[in-house]
């Protein structure tokens, strides 16, 4: 008994552990061409369902009256052969999903039918091509879909950006080349928990972004990969430490992200600039970009920053952190804001360019 027991452990170790894993992977990617599989034959099911009823109510005499008739019925049918799955709701769904896509080889694989759904109900065509490209691109669950559509991710963007920037980045057509193309200001830690109260500790605020640190990558956006806490910087005999390291593959640079839960300073700024230029000197390397630092505050002046940074500027970037999401209203207000600024900017470069026009005009003539 002891020699056929020992003959089997014999046998079991003679299986590697990459063996075993290879076989779990096999059945693993099975398994998720399956679900894959029937997650798009029910997108597929629920746009003919969709078309089959656009195309009945044309039929109708009267359209709006015959559409709610037709659905009413339609639904109580369904209803008793195939269960609640085919409410009067969800037909109405059907309906508006094939308006929007009319055409079924623009429906893409990787969503499901919940994402859609949430999809569907953004009347803005723009917003809807925005979410979809990034839906598809960074692989978001239905959860993560919600949120960012939820913290107002796309109008968020804009404030920072132009629509046409951020819409060519999220196809791909386009790579981010500056900060700003993919930096949100304000960022939006719901996710954190912390409820609203006074002051924070920053090493409070710390902690709660590193427990959630999956989720504040997702906030943080395309291209960011997590480097270190409190990275040890050694100046001589001084020792100086930065919150948190991030590098981007999209920008091709080090992130340096330093926690602030009061109105920056103009200290903080050059705290910030110096731990910059040490990414800048000490580890990057010669075919990386200048390092980003991003001084994430609970309040800022955008004028002293600016003030305090060169024109050209683009490594020192200070935004906002908000531990709730927005509303509507608070992003409105925001891009009224953006705009008027832009608006003015554009004004002041075009009244720049004709006075350095005529003055070079008058100079001529003088001669």
């Amino acid at each position: 008994m002891k020699k056929k027991s020992y003959k089997l452990s014999l046998e079991k170790s003679a299986i590697t552990t990459d063996f075993v894993q290879e076989v779990k992977a096999i059945i693993n990617n099975t398994q998720n061409n399956v679900i894959r599989s029937i997650n798009n034959e029910r997108v597929l099911m629920y746009w003919e369902i969709g078309k089959k009823i656009v195309l009945e109510e044309q039929n109708g005499k009267n359209r709006a009256d015959y559409g709610t008739y037709l659905i009413k019925t339609l639904a109580e049918e369904l209803t008793t052969s195939f269960g609640s799955g085919f409410s009067a709701r969800q037909l109405n769904f059907c309906r508006q999903f094939y308006l929007i896509f009319p055409k079924v080889n623009a429906l893409r694989s990787q969503l499901n039918w919940t994402q859609y759904r949430l999809i569907i109900r953004i009347n803005d065509e723009d917003k809807r091509t925005y979410y979809i490209e990034e839906a598809c691109k960074n692989n978001w669950s239905a959860r993560q879909l919600e949120r960012q559509i939820n913290s107002q991710l796309y109008e968020r963007l804009l404030l920072s950006s132009d629509k046409e920037k951020v819409l060519a980045i999220a196809k791909s057509e386009e790579i981010p080349d500056q900060p700003k193309d993919i930096i949100k200001d304000p960022m939006v830690l719901e996710f954190l928990g912390l409820k609203p109260q006074a002051t924070y500790y920053e090493k409070d605020l710390e902690q709660a972004i590193i427990t959630h640190i999956q989720q504040f990558l997702l906030e943080l956006g395309n291209g960011f990969s997590f480097v270190a806490r409190q990275k040890r910087l050694l100046l001589e005999d001084d020792e100086y430490f930065a919150d948190l390291v991030f590098y981007n593959r999209l920008l091709k640079c080090f992130v340096i992200i330093e926690i602030k839960t009061k109105k920056i300073t103009h200290q903080d700024i050059g705290q910030l600039q110096m731990y910059v230029n040490y990414y800048d000197r000490y580890e990057k390397n010669e075919d990386e970009n200048p390092s980003i630092g991003i001084l994430l505050c609970s309040d800022k002046n955008d004028k002293m920053v600016e003030l305090l940074l060169p024109k050209d500027n683009n490594t020192i970037l200070a935004s906002k952190y908000q531990i709730y999401l927005p509303s509507k209203e608070q992003i409105l207000k925001q891009m009224e804001e953006v705009t008027k600024i832009r608006k003015k900017e554009k004004t002041d470069e075009v009244l720049n360019k004709i006075f350095t026009e005529d003055n070079n005009l008058l100079q001529r003539l003088a001669k």
